[in-house]
């Protein structure tokens, strides 16, 4: 965040040295220096419209304004550097020349900054400050916290098993034989005998049994945890020090 800091010099030469040491030693913060050439220029900046009336009067007369955006932790010490080279208190410059007679410009209701003095100027009748508060929600999300994978495979494994098997064979025997031939028998009569050889041979069958289940299934588990963090707010601090001044004279700063 910034701020707008206007200073009002009394030289176009003092608010150009001003202007070389705030950028040099100020983190390089730049400004414009506004004279009489560039009055015109003015309205452009965001002026309350009192000031700017005071601002354009001090340029008519020969002075010079200065103006920029510096980053709030900065403000304290450009506007420390800008009342080293003489930075008028524009409030007390504005009395002396309306008791000169100078009427100035209707007020407005707007508010600025005077950067002399760093205070926030009220030019109407009300100014608003929000008070901010932060609120903690703590919500939901899903995450990985690892997997378990369950692959079967095939494996092959040797077995043996013993099977008895049976075979038959045929034999030829030729025996020497002496005997008569029965009565009755045909002795010479064509035959034919045949015999067949059998065997057993191992048959080889599977099956397949289920012999254990692996079952994978989630369970789902609920736990309540306690969530810490830090939660910002703004706060107001009213100082009423109406009709006193610090030992420079300056209006306090509120």
């Amino acid at each position: 965040m910034t701020k707008a800091i206007t200073a009002f010099f009394d030289t176009l030469a003092e608010a150009e040295r001003a202007a070389h040491d705030l950028a040099t030693r100020v983190g390089g913060v730049r400004g414009e220096v506004y004279d009489a050439r560039r009055s015109g220029e003015l309205s452009r900046l965001s002026i309350a419209g009192e000031d700017m009336a005071s601002y354009h009067e001090g340029v008519r007369r020969g002075g010079a304004v200065f103006h920029a955006q510096v980053p709030d932790h900065l403000f304290e010490e450009a506007a420390d550097v800008l009342e080293n080279h003489g930075a008028v208190d524009i409030g007390e410059r504005e009395a002396a020349w309306r008791r000169e007679g100078w009427t100035g410009a209707a007020a407005q209701p707007t508010t600025g900054y005077d950067a002399t003095t760093g205070t926030a100027r009220t030019d109407g009748e009300e100014e608003r400050i929000p008070v901010v508060e932060e609120r903690l929600r703590v919500g939901k999300r899903e995450t990985a916290h690892g997997r378990v994978r369950i692959r079967s495979y095939v494996v092959e494994t040797p077995v043996q098993e013993q099977v008895t098997l049976r075979e038959e064979h045929v034999k030829v025997e030729r025996r020497p034989v002496d005997r008569p031939i029965a009565a009755g028998d045909d002795a010479f009569r064509e035959r034919t005998v045949e015999a067949t050889e059998r065997a057993e041979e191992a048959v080889v069958s599977k099956e397949a049994r289920v012999k254990e289940e692996v079952v994978v299934r989630k369970q789902a588990e609920e736990r309540t945890e306690t969530v810490s963090d830090t939660v910002r707010r703004t706060e107001v601090e009213v100082e009423d020090e109406r009709g006193r001044s610090d030992e420079k004279g300056r209006p306090n700063r509120v």
